[in-house]
């Protein structure tokens, strides 16, 4: 997204409906959810009273999803946000988890870098580029979601890591992931 686009403006009305200005319907919680992956801002307002609802709205979506199971926050660090709520931590919470966040974003960018320009003595080995291709789509696959790093969005003609990786390479990276995940849950 550019720096300077707009966010996309979402109407709540007083029927609690919300409405996407942009396309002229109405839309989701789910909907918001997958504009926001998409790496688009959102900012919803209260139609009468034009109050900004985004902070209420992004919590019930975060919300919601922790309650499907589909946890990404551990209970000790849900524990330390309510705790933060009491104490005088709360004015140093915004900026660690802004903080955290950019440098997770800038962190996997960097590693894309990376493994697009290894050294080029290991580039010599036999198997190397194979297996640097592989490692730059399991990448991509595990990132998808996350916008800001670079690798959100449509391929772009000529990538050569996308049109190399065939789909039994993809479902054998996504099975890896899944047993990562299942590993570190169990942790």
């Amino acid at each position: 997204m550019a720096e300077n686009e707009k966010p996309l403006l979402i109407k709540r009305y007083a029927s609690r409906r919300l409405y996407n200005t942009e396309t002229s319907d109405y839309v989701t919680l789910e909907d918001i959810a997958g504009f926001i992956r998409a790496g688009r801002e959102v900012q919803i307002v209260d139609l009468k009273s034009g109050d900004d609802l985004t902070r209420q709205y992004l919590l019930q979506i975060v919300a919601e999803h922790e309650s499907k199971g589909e946890s990404v926050l551990p209970i000790n660090v849900l524990t330390d946000l309510v705790r933060s709520y009491t104490t005088n931590v709360q004015s140093v919470v915004p900026q660690f988890l802004a903080a955290s966040f950019e440098m997770l974003r800038s962190s996997q960018s960097k590693m894309m870098e990376n493994l697009s320009s290894f050294p080029t003595p290991m580039a010599g080995m036999p198997g190397f580029e194979a297996m640097r291709k592989q490692q730059e789509a399991f990448l991509k696959t595990m990132m998808a979601g996350m916008p800001g790093w670079g690798g959100s969005g449509p391929a772009k003609e000529g990538d050569e890591a996308e049109s190399t990786a065939s789909a039994d390479e993809l479902a054998q990276i996504k099975k890896q992931l899944a047993e990562l995940q299942k590993k570190l849950s169990k942790l």
